[in-house]
């Protein structure tokens, strides 16, 4: 993998130029796109003339970044994985992609997404079994970061597509506090939910990243936090996990405790549970009417899992969705509660290793994270006995990102350092 953090060092340091980061990403391309199929565009010409143009030295230094085919680009298509928007070009880019500019950034290119970021499979394939899924709906931005050809790539999340992915294809990903960063310019699945994200190599990336394009103080790397206390839970209400994902979670204990971090079972406030089977309901009544032009000028165009889905969302009441609402309200009001022994809560990231490319799994473990709006990090180690990587989820209070990233830092050197 490209570690992002790395290559800017370089590039800060003159050791590379951001022509000669264009080389390494297509070199990985021309081995690994034809596999994996994680990218909805690519222009290395393109790339070659944005790498050698002058521009301000701002703290990306010329680092490509890649993004999630449903956020808008001026100068690329922005198709949404969907034939209704075909060779689409919006008029204006997101204003995630002109930070990222403004930044010093340059745009690599558009990663597959599911269509309209639902449950459709893209056509990616799992870096390490192709005849398995890398998640979705940021399919191409999760393997395409697993696969060595994007060092950075943006995401969204309105369940699960951001960590998901993450946890499969084995990389690191942040889904930041609700709105941290900007949703504008970028297709609406649900409005209460949508959740940029981004993808790295590990913790340290991401956090550069994020800290760099968003200019906050998000970096953990070279800094000392002290030692967080987790507290595990299982999120028993959404189901149970796979053996996979359990040994993840445990190696996850044994490491944490061995480098002298406390470890605490908790109890997670009983709102939760209400809230977590509120999302659904929150989600397709949303997902129905921010389609809606969609499902009425080219409902034949949909697949028959989107066309399904939008029809239930159609049929929910307002009452339905306004009752769901109040128990998302009521869910996170008891947040607090969750975190009263503890820095950070330490979960499952998906129920187990990617399953096959039919699905693009559950979001069982992560749709409630995203209603509650709070910051949580993938974070890659653990490798099962078949050779797929599964991840675990840290999970900090509403606003401190800073938290969650350092935490999963921790835990990250933890399995680092016992492999």
């Amino acid at each position: 993998m490209l570690r992002a953090l790395d290559l800017a060092e370089a590039l800060e340091a003159g050791d590379l130029s951001p022509a000669g980061v264009i080389e390494l990403i297509a070199e990985a391309v021309a081995v690994n796109e034809a596999g994996i199929q994680a990218f909805a565009h690519i222009d290395f010409a393109g790339l070659r003339a944005a790498a050698n143009m002058p521009r301000a030295k701002g703290p990306l230094h010329g680092l490509p970044v890649a993004f999630k085919d449903i956020i808008d680009t001026a100068d690329m298509p922005t198709e949404y994985g969907s034939s209704i928007y075909k060779g689409w070009r919006p008029r204006a880019d997101a204003p995630i992609v002109t930070m990222t500019r403004q930044a010093g950034g340059i745009i690599l290119g558009k990663a597959a997404t599911c269509e309209f970021a639902f449950l459709n499979p893209a056509a990616t394939r799992n870096p390490f079994d192709p005849v398995r899924t890398p998640g979705g709906s940021s399919a191409g931005s999760a393997a395409g970061v697993a696969a060595g050809m994007m060092p950075l790539a943006f995401g969204t999340q309105t369940g699960g597509s951001v960590t998901r992915p993450a946890s499969y294809c084995g990389v690191a990903a942040i889904k930041p506090s609700f709105r941290l960063l900007p949703m504008v310019g970028i297709k609406v699945g649900a409005w209460t939910l949508d959740t940029l994200g981004l993808f790295g190599a590990r913790v340290v990336d991401i956090a550069y990243g994020m800290a760099a394009i968003s200019g906050r103080d998000l970096r953990v790397d070279n800094r000392d936090f002290g030692m967080p206390t987790f507290g595990l839970t299982r999120l028993d209400f959404a189901g149970s996990a796979e053996p996979e994902s359990e040994a993840a979670l445990q190696l996850a204990r044994k490491v944490l405790e061995k480098a002298g971090a406390r470890v605490v079972d908790i109890e997670l406030p009983v709102e939760w549970a209400a809230g977590d089977a509120a999302h659904s309901d929150i989600y397709f009544y949303e997902a129905a009417r921010a389609l809606g032009w969609e499902r009425e000028q080219h409902a034949d165009q949909f697949s028959p899992i989107l066309r399904e889905k939008l029809d239930e969302g159609a049929a929910i009441s307002n009452g339905r969705y306004d009752e769901a609402r109040g128990l998302a309200k009521r869910a996170r009001r008891a947040t607090p509660k969750a975190f009263e022994a503890c820095d950070a809560v330490l979960t499952f990231s998906a129920p187990g290793v990617a399953p096959e490319r039919s699905s693009t799994g559950t979001a069982t473990f992560n749709r409630l994270v995203t209603m509650l709006g709070l910051p949580s990090v993938n974070v890659p180690g653990y490798v099962s006995a078949v050779g797929m990587p599964v991840g675990v989820q840290v999970i900090a209070p509403f606003g401190d990102d800073l938290g969650a990233l350092a935490a999963a830092d921790y835990l990250e050197c933890a399995l680092r350092n016992a492999i």
